[in-house]
């Protein structure tokens, strides 16, 4: 064996290569994590709202819950950037820090690219939803954007119980 001592846990704060410096410690998922989290599942809750409108041909009530969404959508990129400041800067969380380091930046920042094209997607479906682009029957723009959000939302709350809790 390569580490006859190596015992493996998970976060991996301690690699068994001794060359490698691990993180200092790892998040509280019940700090910015868990805003983040409430973010994100309340941007699901103004979406929908949002498309029911549109659906019922309030669109004015639509334009202003789906600017609520784009708006939380702008919190959260915000919010993991200070998160990401806060993991080099204070916890020794690198992508050189061991398995954990990679292991988290690849998975939050993946999510991270994927929030800030849903942003400017449902940003983009408000520009067309002021200029009055969509039906209420016919908007399958508007809906398709709704879902990517929502996948985007689901895959957020698988991260933050396999990267931050567990």
């Amino acid at each position: 064996m390569l580490w006859p001592d190596f015992v493996a846990t998970w976060p991996l704060l301690n690699p068994p290569d001794s060359s490698i410096v691990g993180a200092r410690q790892v998040f509280s998922p019940w700090q910015l994590p868990l805003v983040n989290t409430l973010i994100l599942i309340t941007s699901s809750i103004t979406l929908t709202i949002a498309h029911e409108a549109l659906k019922e041909g309030y669109r004015k009530t639509c334009r202003n819950w789906l600017a609520g969404t784009v708006l939380l959508g702008v919190c959260f990129i915000l919010i993991q950037g200070v998160e990401y400041y806060e993991a080099y800067a204070h916890y020794g969380i690198t992508l050189e820090a061991g398995i954990f380091g990679a292991t988290f930046f690849i998975l939050t920042g993946f999510h991270g690219v994927h929030v800030i094209i849903g942003t400017l997607i449902l940003a983009t479906m408000l520009v067309r939803i002021i200029k009055g682009h969509f039906a209420d029957e016919n908007h399958f723009g508007f809906e398709a954007s709704c879902w990517y959000w929502h996948f985007v939302d689901v895959v957020w709350v698988g991260l933050f119980i396999f990267v931050y809790v567990l």
